[in-house]
């Protein structure tokens, strides 16, 4: 059986002339490690999906899987003082739940900040609207479709 969320994210790929497979996993894709050994790719690959809050507005945020966003950084490319949404504002400001979240498909257009270590890759992948759902996309049409901003938004001590 078709999953609804899966089926929204489709229909939001084809809208932006993206035609791209979504493929469903038995097991869970939630987390970037689980997402890489699933698909078979490195961590790096794996597009996070994150919602922050910049004042009271929702913003999503395209991470490498690897790295963790520096909200100082992100605080100042918004203006505004950063901090990550819970599962419900996650969840209300993007239609979907966290582990699952797409780069697009979400009830209105969120500000999207895309992490400058993604533009390495030729293909990265994307959550497709459920924990156990992802897409492959290139850099280029993932910030073509969000209309993201790319910024470094990596915590610059790894080991902190």
């Amino acid at each position: 059986m078709k999953q609804p969320a899966v089926e929204r994210v489709r229909a939001a790929l084809a809208a932006v002339g993206v035609d791209a497979e979504v493929v469903e996993f038995a097991e869970s894709t939630r987390t970037a490690a689980q997402a890489a050994a699933a698909i078979g790719t490195t961590v790096e690959r794996i597009v996070k999906s994150l919602v922050f809050l910049a004042g009271d507005e929702a913003i999503l945020v395209l991470v490498s899987g690897i790295n963790r966003v520096d909200t100082r950084k992100l605080s100042e490319a918004t203006g505004r003082p950063v901090k990550r949404a819970d599962a419900d504002q996650a969840r209300a400001a993007t239609g979907y739940v966290i582990g699952g979240t797409p780069p697009i498909g979400h009830p209105a257009p969120l500000p999207t900040y895309i992490d400058a270590d993604l533009l390495a890759y030729d293909v990265v992948w994307a959550a497709a609207g459920t924990p156990n759902a992802v897409f492959s996309i290139t850099p280029d049409e993932l910030l073509r479709i969000t209309g993201g901003q790319v910024l470094d938004l990596r915590v610059d001590n790894a080991a902190s």
